[in-house]
């Protein structure tokens, strides 16, 4: 009943990995053609940092974490 148990266990990390680099991918890979010229990468890049900076910001103030 149990033969094959533990082997199908194991999979399911790969399973995961897969998907997750497949969302990657297929999120990434439109933008790839925007980094090749410099002010879409510039663009980019400082939506991400201000993405990165709102949500640390927003986390802090929910959490209480510290004053600002």
């Amino acid at each position: 009943m149990f033969d094959g148990f533990w082997d199908n266990v194991f999979r399911y990390p790969r399973y995961f990995i897969t998907v997750l680099l497949g969302v990657f991918i297929n999120t990434f890979a439109p933008l790839v053609p925007l980094l090749k010229r410099p002010i879409t990468l510039i663009a980019l890049l400082g939506l991400f940092v201000g993405s990165l900076v709102f949500v640390t910001l927003t986390l802090r103030a929910m959490l209480g974490l510290s004053t600002i």
